[in-house]
């Protein structure tokens, strides 16, 4: 049986771990996960989800802040690990630790590697309009995601994909792909094949400026945006109202609309279109049936229109024409 040490911190890690321990090909003799922290609006200091995993199935957790510090690399030695699993651990590991499992150290990577090296690999291949992503288990070695790739599995993006559900998808299927090349490694059959660095391309983390919705996009690259930023860091746009405060806008994903028979501004506010609220984009228009204003509820977008839609034009329907997405 394989002696295995898992190293990761938030739910994408803590599936694959659940997975792992279901298996009975290897012992997990500790994890190791990122220093708990305050989260949520309360700010209170919570376990990390791969911490949670751990401490119900009594395995032993180390939290470094990093591997700076010789006692901790010397720590992680002591264990004498046959294979270091690693999946979303938030670390840069050094070439010490990664030269400590007896066979190898593997990585769960969330992209078809040489694509979306980096930390945000599922949101940014929603947000490029990809229409396939998938899974790589590969050999860790100094560079970031640069080590070569052991097997490899494709996953198809639906059009209504979010990265909450691509996330689980893919995170199951790193379980599984994980838990098929462990035995391959201790056969000696699994075969790693060096990444071409010419087709790579980097997965930044996400801000919340990049989550800020541009309506100069097709609406397609409006809803792939939306998609891959929901639920984290959640889209949202700034709507200025005549007479009164700008409004931010979070949004979960809408539909694509029809094509205006007229010419209007991408970013112009057209109005309800059934029970939706109707933005232009550079080629048709993007339908959001809810909305939720910043420190409000969400909302359905008739509710939002009752709400903050409140002068009339001459037919006395709500003036739509006072409304204008800001900061475009």
């Amino acid at each position: 049986m394989l002696k295995c040490v898992y190293m990761g911190t938030p739910d994408f890690a803590a599936r694959i771990l659940t997975q792992l321990l279901q298996w009975r090909g290897c012992e997990v003799a500790a994890v190791y996960s990122q220093p708990d922290r305050p989260t949520g609006r309360g700010l209170k200091i919570e376990p990390t989800p791969v911490k949670k995993v751990a401490l119900e199935h009594n395995i032993p957790v180390y939290q470094p802040i990093n591997f700076m510090e010789q006692k901790d690399v010397d720590i992680l030695a002591a264990l004498e690990p046959d294979v270091l699993l690693v999946a979303a651990y938030g670390l840069i590991l050094p070439e010490a630790v990664l030269n400590i499992p007896r066979l190898a150290p593997l990585n769960v990577h969330a992209s078809l590697l040489p694509r979306y090296r980096g930390a945000a690999p599922i949101q940014r291949a929603i947000m490029a309009g990809d229409q396939v992503t998938g899974v790589s288990i590969m050999h860790m070695e100094k560079g970031l995601d640069t080590g070569p790739v052991y097997l490899q599995r494709a996953l198809a993006i639906g059009i209504e994909d979010t990265c909450a559900s691509l996330h689980d998808e893919l995170s199951n299927l790193g379980g599984r792909l994980l838990i098929e090349a462990l035995p391959r490694l201790a056969a000696g059959t699994l075969k790693a094949v060096e990444q071409d660095d010419s087709l790579a391309t980097y997965a930044a983390k996400l801000s919340k400026d990049d989550a800020k919705i541009n309506f100069n996009q097709t609406a397609w690259e409006v809803h792939a945006q939306i998609r891959g930023t929901t639920p984290y860091p959640g889209a949202w746009f700034n709507i200025a109202r005549k007479g009164s405060r700008t409004l931010r806008i979070l949004v979960e994903p809408g539909q694509m609309g029809p094509v205006l028979n007229k010419p209007v501004a991408p970013g112009t506010v057209v109005g309800l279109v059934g029970d939706a609220l109707a933005i232009n984009c550079s080629d048709r228009l993007y339908l959001f049936p809810k909305l939720r204003p910043s420190t409000r509820h969400r909302m359905s977008a008739i509710s939002f229109v009752n709400g903050y839609v409140t002068q009339k034009n001459e037919a006395g329907q709500p003036d739509f024409s006072l409304l204008q997405i800001a900061d475009q």
